[in-house]
């Protein structure tokens, strides 16, 4: 009876393991180009948490049975199961303690909304791309501005090619691929990812001269998907944080 209650508990943490490396698959699959981002997202969202209920069920049932028998090693890899279980729950939990702020239905940020930067090489045919380039009006501009009023252009006092210099460094530092750059008229356009699912998201920066001195512009849009929970904005945030005035 030792052995077998055994083989359950060991049994019962292999399933837990399988778990987290299916969970795991499904997370970063756009990584090993198993699928697109979205179809690694929607298998999340559809399967971890039934996943991770079914885990915790079995490891509580093993458990409870290790117990019943006195089979301390088999009830110790039922626990250990059972908070992998709870492990993988944790986003959930997370989400339930700590709710997310509610965020405006909008995937297109710019540091300047009355006069947002224009993509001229990336188009419409971008790979996987549902969203337009094409700015969404006053109405974008009135929701970003009450969600992230501090969302603003970038007044430097580096010279324009300076900060066009600082911008592509900064850029670099973050991990953007940079599809083209034009020295001449200070603006580049990149495409960043996000780092679990690999979402695509396209970036201009413009810098604009004055006097002596320089502003920095950039405008952060996602491909896919009606609102991006505040991903664009966080980019231009670390953006303008990492560029040295």
């Amino acid at each position: 009876m030792s052995n077998t209650s055994s083989r359950l508990g060991t049994a019962l943490l292999v399933v837990a393991i399988i778990a987290v490396l299916a969970i795991g698959t499904m997370m970063f699959g756009a990584h090993l180009d198993l699928w697109q981002p979205v179809v690694g997202f929607r298998l999340t969202r559809n399967y971890m948490n039934p996943i991770a209920y079914a885990v915790i069920s079995l490891a509580v049932v093993g458990l409870i049975y290790q117990l019943i028998v006195k089979n301390p090693c088999g009830a110790i890899k039922a626990g250990v199961a059972g908070l992998i279980g709870l492990g993988l729950l944790s986003p959930t939990i997370y989400s339930q303690l700590q709710p997310q702020v509610r965020l405006p239905p909008i995937h297109d940020i710019s540091t300047d909304t009355n006069n947002p930067p224009v993509f001229l090489v990336l188009d419409e045919t971008r790979e996987g791309a549902r969203n337009t380039l094409e700015y969404g009006g006053p109405e974008v501009a009135k929701q970003q501005k009450k969600a992230y009023p501090d969302i603003v252009p970038i007044q430097s006092s580096k010279s324009p090619s300076e900060a066009f210099s600082e911008a592509l460094r900064v850029a670099d530092v973050m991990g953007w691929e940079i599809i083209a750059q034009d020295s001449n008229v200070l603006r580049f356009e990149a495409t960043a990812r996000t780092p679990v699912y690999q979402f695509a998201d396209d970036i201009v920066v413009v810098v604009t001269p004055e006097g002596a001195a320089s502003r920095v512009d950039i405008r952060s849009v996602s491909r896919i998907g009606r609102g991006d929970r505040g991903v664009n904005a966080a980019r231009i945030r670390e953006f303008v944080a990492a560029f040295q005035n």
